[in-house]
């Protein structure tokens, strides 16, 4: 008989990795999709609300870029344009694109309650944090002003454009590690609100946890979700949650504010050998 072994962290956790809008500001994930509709509607092409959430995690250079290139968009362009978009298309929105976001990141930069909780627990449990994003330095700038105004304040935080690729590449939860010096992969967290979010976490071999309500894939604010029907709630975070947890989520709950039991219980499987 042939025995295997394998080496298994038995530690808890060590670090958490946080998205921005959706995650832990910008309840319903809105200072970037305006922008994406004004940037479009500068060329002569409207889009939806839909369409402008659909790529959303990624740098926001291709975020603009997948938009462009889905159907419906690349045939309206078509109509517009009387061609198929172009790389040159791309750099003239995305130079409209900082400005116009630099411009209202501030007035979006609200925190999720929860969100100081969360840090005060996260140090509670001597874990440190950072935060990855679709946003570039310039933006997530502004962000951290904003949020460190408000009590927030990660360990560190890296940009979309400091690294070789954005989400889902695992590149940036990566520098994070290395600059928390945090190791090995399994002793991190990765909390986001897309698709994008989990398959960076995944990708970086760390757990993820999904939020299904105060992020994109609602797309509401608290105004409106508080303004909701409880079972119209329920079918919107329900619906979510499913496309989140067919990302690959090892978790999926409604907002920031339900990580505690889910981090105690990620806690019990590292310390039974379990992995991400």
């Amino acid at each position: 008989m042939e025995f295997l072994f394998r080496r298994s962290y038995r530690g808890s956790l060590k670090g958490a990795i946080l998205d921005w809008a959706g995650t832990t500001m910008d309840y319903g994930v809105y200072a970037p999709v305006v922008v994406f509709l004004e940037v479009f509607r500068r060329q002569g092409v409207e889009i939806t609300m839909a369409e402008a959430r659909a790529p959303m995690g990624m740098h926001k250079k291709e975020h603009l870029r997948r938009i462009a290139e889905s159907p419906a968009v690349s045939a309206r362009w078509r109509q517009v344009k009387g061609r198929e978009v172009q790389a040159e298309d791309i750099e003239t929105m995305f130079a409209d694109f900082v400005p116009l976001q630099l411009a209202c990141l501030a007035r979006y930069a609200q925190l999720i309650p929860g969100s100081l909780e969360a840090l005060a627990d996260f140090r509670a449990r001597r874990m440190l944090t950072g935060t990855t994003t679709g946003y570039t330095r310039v933006m997530v700038d502004v962000v951290l002003e904003e949020a460190r105004r408000q009590g927030y304040a990660p360990d560190c935080t890296v940009a979309a454009d400091e690294v070789p690729a954005g989400r889902p590449a695992p590149y940036a939860c990566w520098k994070i590690a290395i600059q928390l010096r945090v190791w090995p992969a399994e002793a991190c967290i990765k909390i986001g609100d897309t698709v994008p979010d989990i398959g960076e976490g995944l990708n970086a071999g760390m757990w993820t946890i999904a939020l299904a309500l105060t992020g994109n894939e609602v797309g509401l604010n608290e105004q409106e979700v508080r303004a909701l029907a409880p079972e119209e709630r329920q079918r919107k975070t329900r619906a979510a949650a499913e496309r989140l947890a067919a990302a690959g989520a090892h978790y999926v709950v409604e907002g920031i504010w339900d990580l505690p039991p889910v981090i105690d219980e990620i806690n019990r499987r590292l310390a039974s050998g379990e992995k991400p």
